[in-house]
């Protein structure tokens, strides 16, 4: 559009182009202050129709962002999380995963595109050069900062922009909703799960190699051998959550090298079941030393007695390893006589 379709009103005033002649180099000052360049007005500065036109693009980002955050909400409610679609060329992905991304991605950046726009087409583009002064805000300072506020408010056009104000605030209303939804798979309470693992009482030790109940045969003594619950398979759904306070490892001493009176009581001719979960920060334990009965976790040293309680006797750990009470059924399977009777895992009783 050129200057002669735009009405004369219109038209910007005479500028000064004396305005970027700040300074003039001499003797004392050969570095000149070249000032700032002649302002130019843009089209929208001129032409209200021009600005109309960037006010509806504007509000237009706005209202994709709303639409994209309700599309985000949709998606998390109705798309199962165990679907998968395929996107070339990054494969097989999870739909719910793509469609969360894809709708607050476009949300968030509808909102930044938007404000951009609207700072680079409709608000004041003048710079304004401004005298350096004391870091002490003096009172004729901040009644000017107040000014410059109400000034840069009247600039935005936020007011007048009516449009482009509501779809704003909507779009900004909305994104949050995005991550309160995201909030629902913080919950339900985890409750006493963490008390509790699959041992009860008449479930056999299965050996975690070969998938077979074991025998009191089975286990020789200073040997280690590591069981899990019966009935939990490695390809169910929840086989690592449980298997984390599950796993147990299998040591047989003789009965006359056993401290403990609880772990003689809770044994069966020697052979002691306790959780693999190191109580520190809950790395599997899996080094046995024969000759000292200790068992050693690999993460940080932490190192206990099976011999005397699974007490700790050297590294971070806090508590000794809980035990299993275990036995033998009228088939000759070693199986459980109930749960462990302490929680497992790392700093249990520091959670609360």
């Amino acid at each position: 559009m050129s200057s002669q379709d735009i009405p004369e009103e219109n038209l910007p005033a005479e500028q000064d182009h004396a305005h970027g002649a700040v300074s003039v180099a001499d003797e004392k000052n050969p570095f000149a202050d070249p000032g700032l360049p002649p302002h130019e007005p843009r089209i929208q500065d001129i032409d209200e129709r021009a600005a109309k036109r960037s006010e509806r693009v504007v509000a237009l980002l706005f209202t994709v962002s709303m639409l994209a955050t309700l599309g985000f909400i949709a998606s998390y409610v109705a798309i199962p999380n165990d679907k998968s679609i395929f996107v070339f060329p990054i494969g097989h992905i999870s739909a719910m995963n793509f469609a969360l991304g894809l709708t607050l991605g476009t949300a968030l950046f509808c909102i930044g595109a938007g404000a951009v726009h609207w700072a680079r087409t409709l608000m004041s583009d003048e710079e304004v050069a401004d005298e350096r002064h004391a870091i002490e805000a003096a009172p004729d300072v901040r009644a000017k900062v107040h000014e410059d506020f109400k000034q840069g408010a009247k600039e935005s056009a936020i007011g007048r922009r009516k449009l482009i104000r509501n779809t704003m605030l909507g779009a900004l209303t909305l994104v949050p909703l995005s991550g309160l939804f995201l909030l629902r798979d913080l919950g339900p309470l985890p409750g006493t799960k963490l008390r509790h693992t699959l041992w009860s009482k008449g479930k056999l030790l299965v050996n975690m190699n070969t998938n077979e109940p074991l025998r009191p045969e089975d286990v020789a003594v200073g040997s280690l051998t590591f069981a899990k619950p019966e009935g939990l398979e490695e390809d169910d759904e929840e086989f690592q959550t449980e298997i984390a306070k599950a796993a147990l490892m299998i040591v047989r001493l003789q009965p006359e090298n056993i401290k403990d009176k609880r772990e003689l009581e809770w044994s069966h001719e020697g052979i002691v079941a306790y959780s693999k979960i190191c109580t520190h920060v809950g790395c599997p334990i899996s080094l046995y030393e024969q000759q000292t009965h200790h068992v050693l976790c690999p993460c940080h040293q932490s190192t206990f007695d099976l011999s005397d309680g699974a007490r700790v006797i050297f590294g971070p750990a806090g508590h000794a390893l809980p035990q299993l009470r275990i036995g033998v059924n009228d088939e000759g399977y070693l199986e459980a006589l109930g749960d462990f009777a302490e929680p497992v895992g790392p700093a249990f009783w520091e959670r609360g």
